[in-house]
């Protein structure tokens, strides 16, 4: 499995690249702040961006980030579950900053790739 990553931090001034990052893309992570309500409200555009170039040929994984700051949440993991399910995605949420959730992202989107396993076997990397 090849991985290739393009992050356009979701500014305005990249969305013209989009098609061109992912008009050979098999998955698209599409990641909100939950401390920013309007990143949150911005994942539908996203989605919809990747859906125009892609069709239904595509996996995507909506992502709650910055867990860490649960003190300043603004986004109820909920709201994530359900926005995930209205648009028919997967979800998780994560945080970069400590790495919560971080592999299990990867591993889950990498188990809905055509071919893999669905149950990846645990290392002992993952192991605590």
């Amino acid at each position: 499995v090849r991985l290739q990553l393009w992050d356009t931090a979701g500014q305005e001034r990249f969305r013209s690249l989009i098609p061109s990052y992912i008009r050979d893309s098999t998955i698209a992570v599409v990641v909100y702040d939950i401390t920013n309500l309007n990143s949150f409200q911005q994942t539908s555009k996203w989605i919809d961006d990747v859906r125009t170039e892609r069709g239904s040929d595509v996996i995507i994984m909506l992502v709650g980030n910055k867990t860490d700051l649960a003190d300043k949440r603004q986004i109820t993991t909920e709201e994530g579950e359900q926005r995930a399910k209205e648009l028919n995605v997967m979800f998780i949420e994560t945080s970069a900053k400590t790495g919560y959730n971080v592999k299990q992202l990867f591993r889950r989107v990498a188990a809905a790739l055509p071919g893999m396993d669905s149950t990846p076997e645990k290392s002992k990397e993952d192991s605590i």
